[in-house]
C-alpha cells in the first residue's frame, strides 16, 4: 500500500515528477493515500501493497458457543447451589455471570471494530475493541477482589464444605471454561480483546480446577481452610496475568505506542530512506487491537519523492512494525513547530 501523503508546495518549483503522478489541488497540495489492502494515488494509476497479510479470524462462532455454554453453566450452578444450600456455588454462579457479561462486551467490541469509517467516526469504531479489552481486564480484577474478600472471610470463619457436590460442579466448570478458552487461544497473541476473553475463561478454568483439588484434599484431610487458601493462590496468578492486559489496553485507550514497538526504531527506519533529512512530529498509536497508525513530517529538500518511495516506505512500515495506516507529510525545509527539539517522557 502507499501511505497517505500530504505535500505543501515549496517557494521554488518542485521536482517535475510531481506533475506526472499527483493531482494538483487548488491550494497547491498533492495527495496520495492508501489503506488496508487498497492503494490509490490521486491522479495516477499505481496500486500496490496490502493492509493485512491475512484477514483476521472471525471469532463470532467462538463467542456464540462460549456464551451458550457459560449461560447454561450459570443456570446449573444456581440450581445446585439452591438445592445444596451452598453459598460457595451461588457465589461462583455470580462470578460466572460476570464472565458472561465479559464475553458479551468482548464480542460487541469485536463487532463494532469492524464497522467502516463514517462522517462522525472517520477512523471507524476500531477503538471499541480496545475499550472492550480494558473493561474485561477491569471485570477480571473486580471478580478477583470479590473472591479474595470471600476467601478471607472463610479463613476467619471456616464452614463445612459439601465436597462431593462442589467437586462435581467445579469439574463441569473446568470443561466449560476450558473449552471456551481454547476457542480463543488462537487469537490471544494478536488481539488483546480476544486475549481478554481468553484470560477470563482460562482464569475460570483454573479456579474450577483449584476447587476440585481443594475439595479432594478437604475430603481426605478434613482441613476446610484449604478451600479459601487455594482461592487466594489462584487469585494471585490471575492478577499476574491480568496486569499486562490492563496495561496494554490502558495504553491503547490513551493513544500510546503499542508496547512491542519502539518509536525510535520507526524514526531510524524512515531516516534511512533516500532523500529523508529529518523525521519530525512522529506519532504512532493503535486504531484498534489489530491496526496501528502512524503520522509524521519528512524533511526532504529535494522535493516530491514519487510513488516508488511511498510504496517502499509503506512496505517497510508494514513488514517491520505492522503499521498499516501510515500518513506522511513532506516538508521541503525544517519547521520548528513540527520538529520540537525535545520530547517529554512518561
Amino acid at each position: 500500500m502507499i501511505p497517505e501523503l500530504y505535500i505543501p508546495m515549496p517557494h521554488s518549483h518542485p521536482h517535475p515528477h510531481n506533475r506526472d503522478h499527483n493531482h494538483r489541488h487548488p491550494h497547491g497540495k498533492g495527495h496520495a493515500h492508501g489503506d488496508h489492502g487498497h492503494t490509490h494515488a490521486t491522479g495516477g494509476h499505481h496500486h500496490a501493497g496490502h493492509g493485512h497479510d491475512h484477514a483476521p479470524r472471525d471469532f463470532g462462532r467462538a463467542f456464540a458457543i462460549g456464551l451458550t455454554l457459560n449461560i447454561g453453566f450459570v443456570i446449573a450452578e444456581t440450581i445446585y447451589g439452591l438445592l445444596g444450600n451452598s453459598m460457595a456455588l451461588l457465589a461462583d454462579a455470580g462470578h460466572n455471570l460476570g464472565d458472561v457479561l465479559g464475553l458479551i462486551v468482548a464480542w460487541a467490541g469485536l463487532t463494532l471494530s469492524r464497522r467502516g469509517p463514517s462522517a462522525r467516526f472517520t477512523f471507524g469504531l476500531g477503538t471499541s475493541s480496545v475499550l472492550a479489552a480494558l473493561l474485561n481486564a477491569i471485570f477480571l480484577l473486580v471478580a478477583v477482589g470479590t473472591i479474595t474478600y470471600g476467601a478471607v472471610q472463610r479463613l476467619l470463619h471456616p464452614e463445612p464444605v459439601a465436597t462431593t457436590m462442589v467437586m462435581m460442579v467445579a469439574a463441569a466448570g473446568v470443561v466449560v471454561n476450558g473449552v471456551t478458552a481454547l476457542m480463543f487461544a488462537g487469537g490471544s497473541k494478536g488481539d488483546i480483546n480476544i486475549r481478554g476473553a481468553f484470560l477470563h475463561m482460562a482464569a475460570d478454568a483454573a479456579i474450577s480446577a483449584g476447587v476440585v483439588v481443594a475439595g479432594l484434599i478437604i475430603a481426605l484431610t478434613g482441613l476446610v481452610w484449604i478451600d479459601p487458601a487455594m482461592s487466594l493462590l489462584l487469585n494471585a496468578v490471575i492478577i499476574w496475568g491480568t496486569w499486562g492486559l490492563l496495561k496494554s489496553a490502558g495504553a491503547m485507550a490513551l493513544a500510546g505506542v503499542p508496547h512491542d514497538l519502539e518509536v525510535e526504531d520507526v524514526r531510524a527506519t524512515l531516516l534511512r530512506l533516500p532523500g529523508v533529512q529529518e523525521v519530525c512530529d512522529l506519532h504512532v498509536w493503535s486504531l484498534s487491537t489489530r491496526d496501528i497508525a502512524m503520522s509524521c513530517h519528512l524533511v526532504m529538500p529535494t522535493g516530491h519523492p514519487g510513488d516508488a518511495f511511498l510504496t517502499e516506505a509503506a512496505r517497510l512500515l508494514k513488514s517491520r512494525f505492522q503499521i498499516n495506516h501510515p500518513t506522511l507529510q513532506i516538508d521541503f525545509e525544517r519547521r520548528a513547530a513540527a520538529c520540537p527539539l525535545h520530547m517529554a517522557t512518561v
